[in-house]
């Protein structure tokens, strides 16, 4: 299978994912929108992953790769290519699919507990998972539910956390490919934004925990897995 990413920054690239798919012999390519890589063409994937980055998906007069990027991937979805969006590609994804952006009540950066719904425990993507997961956050904007989605995840700070659109389209607002690495990195580079907030933890607390990041990796997997057999 082949599968293309797109990077907002060098410091967000496709954690756990890229041993994922190393270990399942598939085809990686990615755009480096900083760096203003060329698109792909369509047909040269299967896959389309859209990862986070500290940007906001309407600062396009600072980003101004943001409107071809938002085009880009409206095409692939056009397109019934598997889009998988994190974080920042889960916003885009939102956007796109006609929902508002905006700025959260609540920042939420760290390890808290997201609650799955009935609609996820019953999907193939999230059957067998405990209904509450603790995952790892680094936001401070959300979404609405676009129109004609399933809303899969929520939590105390932020009701739409996942969602999947279709059968191919899959919004996750945290993050499952986290590594004590990938974190590290993010810590360097944006260790600012770790002010006082109720939903805000320390950098200590961020890599205290090596089953955490081992479990939602694990999370990670299966969702890929599941989506690469039910060919979604």
């Amino acid at each position: 299978m082949k599968i293309h990413y797109l990077q907002h920054v060098p410091f967000e690239g496709l954690g756990s994912i890229e041993s994922w798919a190393m270990q399942h012999q598939h085809t990686l390519s990615v755009t480096r929108l900083y760096q203003n890589d060329p698109w792909p063409l369509l047909e040269d994937f299967d896959w389309l992953i859209v990862m986070g980055g500290p940007m906001n998906i309407y600062e396009e007069s600072q980003y101004p790769w943001l409107i071809e990027e938002k085009q880009f991937i409206k095409q692939a979805i056009a397109q019934d290519k598997t889009v998988i969006g994190i974080c920042l590609g889960a916003q885009l994804i939102a956007d796109i699919l006609g929902s508002p952006v905006y700025s959260g009540k609540y920042k939420e950066i760290g390890w808290f507990p997201i609650e799955l719904t009935t609609e996820a425990i019953n999907s193939e993507l999230f059957r067998t998972f405990s209904s509450q997961l603790t995952v790892f956050h680094w936001h401070g904007d959300t979404f609405d539910l676009p129109p004609g989605a399933t809303r899969l995840a929520y939590s105390e700070a932020c009701q739409n956390q996942a969602f999947l659109y279709g059968n191919k389209v899959l919004g996750l607002q945290f993050h499952l490919e986290s590594t004590p690495a990938s974190v590290t990195q993010m810590l360097q580079h944006c260790s600012d934004e770790l002010v006082e907030g109720q939903y805000i933890q320390t950098s200590a607390d961020l890599l205290a925990s090596d089953q955490h990041f081992m479990t939602i990796n694990d999370v990670m997997n299966t969702i890929l897995d599941r989506l690469a057999v039910l060919g979604f």
